[in-house]
């Protein structure tokens, strides 16, 4: 699920954008909104897709650019920037043996109320409670429950509800059901079950139960969707669901959502999941979007 080459935020500054070329970072750099110049990869080198992309411009784009100063070009290889992709960050901040990790929030829409997966190419609704994540270790991660608290397993820091949103790349499958039912299982288990470091923060996971399934429209777009109820040895336990529907920009290739909420007291209201899912726009789309309400039951 490695981002398409393009022109991101530069996580060193954050206020330059920088070339992706779909497999590293280049040191090429700009102001963001100057105008597109030519990033060819280096002789022989590039891999993936930034091998096989890169964008047309005129030379006299680039002598205007470099006149008026909006192009930033990298000082060297000296230079401590980041070498990881693109992400639109990631889930549980780092625990005490995990070093903590600084990722960039999504892009603003310019709606204090909405945050943006750009590569997807929708909006979320930021609801009353939740913020654009900071100190997250796990990408694609667009918005978490505002604060963490010690995890009640082995140890670490969790959140009491995050949502993820993906590119579904790695599969040929295309049915929203079938990658909604496919997904849940490793949804849960990422959660609630072994973290990154293969420790438990809720001391494993002991059970399942599905409490709800079926189509919904988002954006649009007809999805599906999968809630499990989840019991762990440790803490109250949680929710997930993974939600499945086609993209509405580039090849239409599926995006996956993942709600990720605990149960206790101290969780977000179930009903989040579904303010969320009927708030998912269209980049750009002001209107309703076209989301349905044929969203299931709150458990």
């Amino acid at each position: 699920m490695t981002p398409p080459p393009g022109w991101y935020p530069d996580p060193h500054p954050p206020h330059h954008e920088r070339w992706w070329d779909g497999a590293a970072w280049t040191e090429h750099r700009r102001a963001p909104g100057a105008p597109t110049v030519a990033v060819s990869p280096p002789p022989g080198g590039g891999t993936g897709r930034g091998r096989t992309v890169a964008l047309v411009a005129t030379v006299a784009v680039l002598v205007a650019a470099i006149v008026t100063g909006a192009v930033v070009l990298g000082t060297g290889d000296d230079e401590a920037g980041p070498r990881t992709a693109p992400a639109v960050s990631g889930p549980t901040a780092p625990g005490p043996s995990e070093p903590a990790r600084e990722s960039s929030s999504p892009p603003a829409t310019g709606d204090p109320f909405a945050v943006e997966d750009q590569l997807n190419g929708i909006t979320f609704p930021l609801l009353d409670g939740w913020v654009r994540p900071e100190h997250v270790a796990e990408d694609d991660v667009v918005m978490t429950t505002d604060g963490t608290y010690d995890c009640p397993g082995d140890g670490g820091v969790c959140r009491h509800g995050l949502v993820v949103s993906r590119t579904v790349t790695a599969n040929e499958e295309t049915s929203p059901e079938a990658l909604a039912k496919g997904d849940i299982a490793d949804a849960a288990e990422d959660a609630f079950d072994h973290d990154a470091l293969d420790r438990e923060p809720y001391g494993g996971m002991e059970s399942h139960e599905t409490v709800a399934s079926g189509p919904v429209a988002v954006a649009g777009r007809a999805g599906y969707y999968v809630r499990w109820r989840v019991h762990t040895a440790k803490g109250p336990g949680g929710y997930v669901q993974s939600l499945v529907f086609p993209s509405s920009v580039g090849t239409e290739s599926p995006v996956l959502v993942r709600y990720v909420f605990d149960a206790g007291d101290d969780g977000p209201p179930l009903a989040d999941m579904d303010r969320i899912t009927k708030g998912i726009r269209p980049v750009g789309d002001a209107g309703s979007g076209g989301v349905g309400s044929s969203i299931g039951p709150s458990g």
